[in-house]
Formats: C-alpha cells, sequence, structure tokens
C-alpha cells in the first residue's frame, strides 16, 4: 500500500499549497448572505464553488429535506471544494435549488442544495472512459479532442462506472508510478483501505505496457502525455462518465 499512501501524501501537500490561495475567497464567501442577488445557470452540467462557509445537501430541494451530508467550503485536505450540478428546480420555498452530485458511497449519490449557496458556471469538457474496450475520450465543445489507451482496475477491484467529475488535480512529486499528472475523481472504489476511502483516480504511468489492461486497483491509468493533454483540457469539475 505504499504507493497508494504516497498518493494521499502528495495530493495532501499540493492541496495545502493551493489552499493559502484559496482564503481570500473563503473570507469572501463567508460574507455572502441570503440577500445577494442570484444568478442561476440555466445550461448544465454545471461546476462552481460554494459562496458560503457551509451547507447542508437534502434530499429533495426543501429547507425541510432529510440531510444527506454538509459541504464545507474548503475539505479535510485543505483543498476548495468543488461542485457538480445536473439541474435546477424550483423549491418548496419558492426559491431556486440545484440538483449537485454527492462525493460519497455509494457512488452516484445526489442532493439538492440552494441556489444562493454556490457560484456554477456551464462546463465545456467531458471526459468519457470505456472500461471494456480500455479507452479514454476527452470531449470540448462536442468535439473529440483525445482519444487514448488506458488501463483499468483488476477483477474483483473494478474501476466503477457511472457518473463523475473531477474533484481535484495535482503534480506527482517524486512519484513516478503515478506520472507526470493526476486527476482525483469523485468515484470510490471497492477498496475501502485506499486513502480518501477509497478515491478513484486517473493518472499518469511509469509502466505504460501495462496500458490495455485491467490491472489496477480500481484507477485508470494513461500515459504520461496523455496526462499532459488531460492537464490542459480537463479543470476541476470536468464531468467524466465510466462505461461498462
Amino acid at each position: 500500500m505504499k504507493r497508494f499512501v504516497t498518493f494521499a501524501t502528495l495530493a495532501a501537500a499540493a492541496a495545502a499549497i493551493a489552499a493559502s490561495t484559496a482564503i481570500t475567497s473563503a473570507r469572501a464567501g463567508s460574507a455572502a448572505t441570503s440577500t445577494d442577488p442570484v444568478t442561476v445557470v440555466t445550461q448544465f452540467p454545471a461546476a462552481g464553488q460554494m459562496t458560503v462557509n457551509s451547507v447542508i445537501v437534502r434530499k429533495k430541494p426543501s429547507p425541510s429535506g432529510s440531510k444527506i451530508k454538509v459541504f464545507h467550503y474548503f475539505r479535510s485536505d485543505f483543498r476548495v471544494l468543488e461542485i457538480l450540478a445536473y439541474g435546477s428546480k424550483t423549491g418548496t420555498d419558492g426559491k431556486p435549488w440545484y440538483h449537485v452530485s454527492v462525493p460519497m458511497r455509494p457512488n452516484g449519490t445526489l442532493g439538492w442544495i440552494p441556489a444562493s449557496s454556490v457560484d456554477l458556471t456551464p462546463t465545456k469538457a467531458q471526459i468519457v472512459v470505456n472500461v471494456g474496450k480500455r479507452t479514454i475520450d476527452v470531449y470540448k465543445d462536442g468535439k473529440r479532442k483525445l482519444h487514448a489507451k488506458v488501463a483499468v482496475g483488476a477483477p474483483g477491484m473494478e474501476t466503477p462506472t457511472g457518473n463523475y467529475y473531477v474533484a481535484a488535480t495535482f503534480v506527482p512529486q517524486n512519484d513516478p508510478f503515478l506520472g507526470v499528472y493526476a486527476l482525483e475523481t469523485s468515484a470510490y472504489s471497492k477498496l475501502t483501505e485506499w486513502p480518501g476511502g477509497g478515491v478513484v483516480g486517473i493518472h499518469g504511468t511509469n509502466e505504460p505496457w501495462l496500458l490495455g489492461k485491467a490491472v489496477s486497483h480500481g484507477c485508470v491509468r494513461v500515459a504520461n502525455h496523455t496526462a499532459s493533454a488531460l492537464k490542459r483540457l480537463t479543470p476541476v469539475g470536468t464531468p467524466i462518465l465510466i462505461k461498462p
């Protein structure tokens, strides 16, 4: 498990550096109030960051809806939380709410947050991973910009299918196993003992001869030149579709 501990350690170190640049934004977010004007996006999916320190994610668009979890402006690793919304609806309070992806187990959990709690922008790119074909494609404004071979999860540790998004990114330091660039996704693997509770990554590799095979613990491995292209094409918040 040494490599996975390193993955978590490197991600945390990169997050600490990124967090120092986000403190001003966090303070601005804490000053937001319900009287501030709310601009609701109409094109989805849309991604962005919170304008408040915390918000309850509910099962329905209502202040009385059951709580799923609490989103905080900063994640536990001090990165700023990125949120992806798939749609909007007027809640029981007469105000707009967003239908959002909730990174947690089980995969695919969705919930609702007030539109006033987040500032979103429609996404332009999409990552599509085909587990069966062992491929990754990136689309931007509807046009394919990248097609490449990948390695996926081994039997019993399969890469989870479904709809996810890029939750964070970092450049690995002193760990060639992860290649030149890594994306943290909102998906969770079958292995709960993984760092962060089993978060699935898309990352480069120093073993390119394994591409096209099912050999990982759930992560999607790509060639380093593919990882470099992902850095350029897929910012935090980019939707990810993992197909069987």
